[in-house]
């Protein structure tokens, strides 16, 4: 689509910046200094003007991208829309509640379609925050706050007369503001506000209060303290900080404002814990300035006339000038306009199986998993547990073996059910008739939950049944062994029940709700598919040992074909595997750390990695590692680590 730009000054250089990777073609620039509208005009082959009705007569282009001043928004929209244009506008939408929410009624009567700046609530550090709020972890969010220390504006900025005119408020309150628009809905009333003369002797001249403090009210969500200063310097220690508190956690991000989620962006505290950071699950992408008139376009071309962000940006507006008049005014002061979109939060998506498999309940699962551990040798997951939920996972593998289901319910305890992904497993005692039943409503009831996401075996044989298994690890270590190893000299007491037959009852177990999906841990290849052709439903899920010295790989690729997901136990733990040159190397040559490297090298084959650790800052470098990627030769170099005689 051709779209047209009005204005050629700083904020224009930044969204020209995409347009050699984007599906628009810039068309004109106008520009009231002809020789700036020439400049980033005859940068791409674009025509110039330095009159917008000119333009707009000469040029057919659908789109119009506003980014003049911040004052000249409001009436180069209205032109832009009276012509029958789609404008995506730089923030604010306007300087007044009236203007922004007549350009939105201007455009819904002309069926034109009407984005406005900020992207900030649809980049990924933001929506990683709003799914971590989404999900419950912080219980009742009762209070927060904002802060916009935009900085001296005539020190970084060659033409800070239009910051000046609107100060902090308009410019810069826009980013954490539309945030918490996006997260909470709209602000009802401004409590309290008020303008603080702090600005140099020597400084320029603002014509607007460069430093504002105000307490905001959301009719469904916290009391806001914010602040938005030119005073306070941009490079202090909060920028466009968020933090929210709730009853049960807090959350800080450190920037409403970053167009990338950076690794460290989001802290939770959850509990009476110490905060983590929660990394972002996915590889670092920025979003380009052009996202936004690129995301309005290709709505327009599908016949659609979007407006929902010029929407927020009016309710922001009407909240600027609300902390206006209740500084003017004095106490309270009802925040007036029209209503924000609906608030939203972003949990994982449900998948539909792919065409022509069976439907195993349409599982996805996050890229990385927490291993909740074994129950012998002292060695307990529960320091990082509750580090681990904060962080967040949310796919968490447990077991009636592990003794500590009941720990990790009270962890999970207050998180929304439909975030999490529980995979739990039978031990090889608890195959037999009611006994699987029996340890899958003991696991559950454990858990404090009404089914599993996935409950598999935890190996495919079936030992001589012992008792009850529920929170193993409290009983003395001789009494766990004799409960789970019932042994004769040295071998396992083995039950006289055919995996054919528990996979009957695990498949009776799904039929009543107990589970989603179905899963084998510790399986060969040929037992599998001998499995997979008997069963009514066939595995979702299938969880073995595999790391470089064992990928495992035909298992993989036979589990790939047919929609079966494949889990990695143990991939790290593999002797000698963190200290192997070539993983050593990879991870210097790519700034990480041997951990990373070896769960990234999963995340590329497909496989999702259950990394367990009793450091809860440990769990945090291990879900961090969803945001690497290897190259072709720092896989291949990992793949020519297997060795077909690895045995523990």
């Amino acid at each position: 689509m051709d779209c047209l730009f009005v204005g050629a000054g700083a904020v224009a250089a930044k969204y020209a910046e995409g347009l050699a990777a984007s599906p628009l073609r810039l068309a004109a620039v106008c520009d009231r200094e002809r020789d700036r509208a020439e400049r980033l005009a005859g940068d791409h082959g674009a025509a110039a003007y330095a009159d917008l009705d000119a333009m707009l007569a000469a040029e057919d282009a659908a789109l119009v991208v506003n980014l003049t001043g911040h004052a000249a928004h409001a009436p180069v929209t209205e032109r832009c829309l009276d012509a029958d244009r789609h404008v995506f506008s730089e923030k604010p939408a306007a300087l007044s509640p009236d203007r922004a929410a007549g350009l939105i009624e201007r455009a819904r009567d002309r069926e034109l379609a009407f984005g406005c700046a900020p992207l900030a609530p649809d980049c990924d550090a933001q929506r990683h925050a709003a799914t971590l709020l989404g999900d419950g972890r912080l219980g009742r969010v009762r209070f927060a706050a904002a802060t916009a220390n935009v900085g001296r504006v005539d020190r970084w900025h060659d033409r800070p007369d239009s910051f000046l005119a609107v100060g902090p408020l308009y410019d810069g309150a826009v980013y954490p503001l539309s945030v918490l628009v996006a997260w909470f809905g709209r602000v009802e009333r401004v409590r309290t506000a008020d303008a603080v003369p702090a600005w140099p002797e020597d400084a320029p001249e603002a014509d607007a209060p460069t430093h504002w403090e105000a307490t905001l009210a959301f009719a469904d969500g916290p009391t806001v303290a914010l602040r938005a200063s030119y005073y306070v310097d941009h490079r202090s220690r909060e920028f466009y900080g968020v933090e929210l508190h709730g009853d049960d956690g807090t959350l800080y991000l450190d920037d409403a404002g970053a167009m990338a989620a950076e690794r460290d962006a989001v802290t939770v505290r959850g509990g009476d814990r110490e905060p983590v950071v929660a990394p972002h699950p996915k590889p670092r992408r920025e979003r380009r300035y052009l996202y936004g008139p690129e995301r309005l376009a290709r709505a327009v071309a599908a016949g659609r006339q979007p407006r929902a962000s010029a929407r927020r940006s009016a309710h922001v507006v009407a909240v600027c000038a609300a902390v206006e008049r209740a500084a003017a005014e004095g106490g309270p002061v009802d925040v007036e306009g029209a209503a924000p979109p609906p608030a939203e939060t972003r949990r994982w998506p449900a998948r539909p199986a792919p065409e022509g498999r069976p439907d195993r309940g349409a599982i996805r699962l996050p890229p990385i998993g927490f291993g909740c551990s074994r129950y012998r040798d002292g060695a307990y997951v529960e320091p990082a547990l509750g580090a681990a939920v904060d962080a967040g996972y949310r796919l968490f593998d447990t077991a009636e073996l592990y003794g500590n289901e009941h720990r990790l319910g009270d962890a999970l305890a207050g998180l929304g059910r439909d975030g999490v992904f529980l995979f739990g497993k039978a031990w090889n005692t608890n195959h037999g008739p009611g006994h699987l039943r029996a340890a899958c409503e003991g696991s559950l009831a454990e858990l404090g939950v009404e089914a599993f996401d996935c409950y598999a075996l935890h190996w495919p044989d079936a030992w001589e049944h012992t008792d009850d298994l529920r929170r193993l690890s409290e009983r003395p270590v001789a009494e766990q062994e004799a409960l789970t190893f019932p042994t004769e000299g040295d071998a396992p007491v083995r039950a006289d029940v055919s995996l054919a037959d528990t996979w009957r009852r695990l498949e009776r177990l799904r039929e009543e709700g107990l589970t989603r999906t179905l899963g084998v841990c510790n399986v060969t290849l040929p037992r599998l598919a001998r499995l997979c052709d008997a069963a009514r439903v066939p595995p979702a899920v299938v969880q073995v040992e595999r790391h470089p010295y064992r990928p495992r790989t035909a298992l993989v690729e036979w589990c790939h074909r047919r929609g079966i997901r494949v889990m990695a136990h143990s991939p790290l733990s593999a002797p000698g595997l963190l200290d192997e040159p070539a993983v050593r190397d990879v991870a210097e040559r790519v700034d990480a750390a041997p951990a990373a490297v070896l769960l990234a090298w999963h995340r590329a084959r497909g496989v999702v990695p259950i990394p367990s650790t009793t450091d809860p800052g440990r769990a945090s470098e291990n879900l961090a590692a969803a945001r690497l990627r290897l190259d072709g030769d720092a896989l291949a170099r990992l793949d020519a680590l297997a060795d077909p005689s690895f045995e523990r």
